[in-house]
């Protein structure tokens, strides 16, 4: 049970759905930050590579909610699908993605342990992949942005489904929909 009542069933709206549903006024912005993040037009970084960042951090983070979730949306838009995003999360520095990829990881990674982990060298290593201002500065805020909502989730208690296909569940009303409460 959550450490406060949402007023609704949290098995029927789990992880970050219930808090959104208690709070639709934050709900909003919330909703539409993940949407440009992760799935507005991009010119270089997939939304599956961009769900893979979100991913990643959340597994840092240790959020099962959040890490279940955009592991399953990241699966859904990636072609080699779950086994790569369980490469990433098990190991990103042996995991078959491109040099560039796994820069901006070990950028990523460097945010959720705190911003000023990002260093220069952390900057000039993934430019030197390929790696392209947007694309460093979309990362740290990927990264930025999923401490936060790893944390609202967390920090609330939320229950999260053991049962990976209601992540599948979702990922498929994610990719046709996008981010909304529903």
């Amino acid at each position: 049970m959550a450490h406060i009542d949402l007023g609704l069933d949290e098995k029927a709206y789990p992880g970050i759905t219930g808090p959104m549903l208690f709070r639709p006024e934050t709900a909003g912005p919330l909703n539409a930050l993940a949407e440009q993040l992760l799935r507005a037009a991009h010119p270089t970084l997939s939304a599956g590579e961009r769900e893979l960042i979100a991913a990643y951090v959340s597994g840092l983070n240790e959020c099962t909610f959040c890490c279940s979730s955009h592991s399953a949306f990241a699966a859904a838009q990636l072609p080699a699908g779950m086994p790569l995003v369980e490469q990433v999360r098990r190991d990103a520095a042996t995991a078959p993605v491109s040099d560039k990829l796994r820069a901006l990881l070990r950028v990523a990674a460097a945010v959720q342990r705190g911003g000023r982990e990002v260093t220069v060298e952390l900057v000039d290593a993934a430019r030197a992949e390929g790696a392209t201002d947007l694309e460093i500065h979309d990362t740290v805020l990927i990264a930025a942005a999923f401490c936060m909502f790893n944390r609202y989730v967390d920090g609330l208690g939320t229950w999260a489904p053991q049962d990976p296909e209601a992540y599948e569940r979702s990922a498929e009303r994610i990719v046709a929909h996008g981010y909304r409460v529903s």
